[in-house]
């Protein structure tokens, strides 16, 4: 781990829970990640070398220069609770996923983790269901033990029984248990049409929840808002194809038929 990890700092933290989080469906992971550090203050923990984890297939070139490669980043950091007594959290954000060693980007997280005894493993996710975009979106929680799904079950989180989690953020949970490391995954509902979108919607669900349960106070206002607007050209692009598909299928025949005809005139005349 020495050779792949840069420690820049060494807090001595209070039972420090480990928030994870890289993109995936509806980027509901890196949303919830980057609000946080843009409310809360963190401080550089450390760093992954992700030239163990990527390979760069290509270089930019900026008028005529080559430039070096470029790798995503994945860090760590830290934030001291303002309450004493409080839990305190590390917080890792990955830029991207690698191809192929996933497993052990994993492991190499929560040997950081450990390092300063990390006892609790929380990562976010999407739910992809056929929620409508106008509607709320619930949030589920799944847990790496009963105990952790008892606790998940108090706060009245929708569950699920079964289900798949893609990505690290659901394989670093399944590393952690492990190495019997307690972990939960919250998973903001997003629609299944929606998947690839940016989906603010089901990160302000979960980061609510999150909060709660890491004893965060975060000022959602800001993330609220990115949500209606989003919501909102959901439904505009939505309108604009129901639209665009009446239009099509209740023109009159006799106008298809002209159009048709129209068409073979024209090829006529080009040949």
């Amino acid at each position: 781990m020495r050779d792949i990890v840069k420690i820049y700092a060494r807090p001595k933290l209070n039972e420090p829970n480990l928030l994870a989080a890289w993109p995936g469906v509806g980027n509901v992971a890196i949303i919830i990640a980057t609000y946080l550090t843009s409310k809360l203050t963190f401080k550089d923990l450390a760093e992954i070398d992700p030239a163990y984890f990527f390979d760069p297939t290509g270089v930019l070139v900026e008028e005529s220069i080559i430039e070096e490669p470029q790798f995503p980043q994945s860090r760590f950091y830290y934030r001291k609770s303002d309450k004493p007594g409080g839990k305190d959290l590390i917080l890792f954000l990955g830029d991207d996923q690698p191809a192929t060693k996933g497993y052990e980007l994993a492991h190499c997280v929560l040997d950081v983790a450990l390092r300063f005894h990390v006892k609790r493993v929380y990562t976010c996710a999407a739910a992809l269901t056929r929620i409508h975009h106008t509607e709320m979106p619930k949030v589920w929680g799944v847990g790496t033990n009963l105990a952790m799904v008892q606790e998940l079950k108090k706060l009245n989180l929708k569950q699920k029984g079964n289900l798949q989690i893609a990505g690290l953020n659901g394989l670093l949970l399944g590393v952690a248990k492990e190495r019997e490391i307690d972990g939960m995954c919250l998973l903001g509902e997003v629609p299944m049409y929606a998947s690839r979108m940016p989906n603010p919607m089901a990160a302000l669900a979960v980061i609510r929840v999150l909060a709660n349960m890491l004893d965060l106070e975060v000022d959602t206002a800001d993330l609220a808002r990115l949500a209606e607007e989003t919501r909102e050209k959901m439904k505009q692009a939505a309108a604009e194809a129901m639209g665009q598909y009446i239009d099509y299928f209740t023109q009159p025949i006799w106008e298809q038929g002209q159009e048709n005809e129209e068409d073979d005139g024209e090829d006529g005349e080009e040949e």
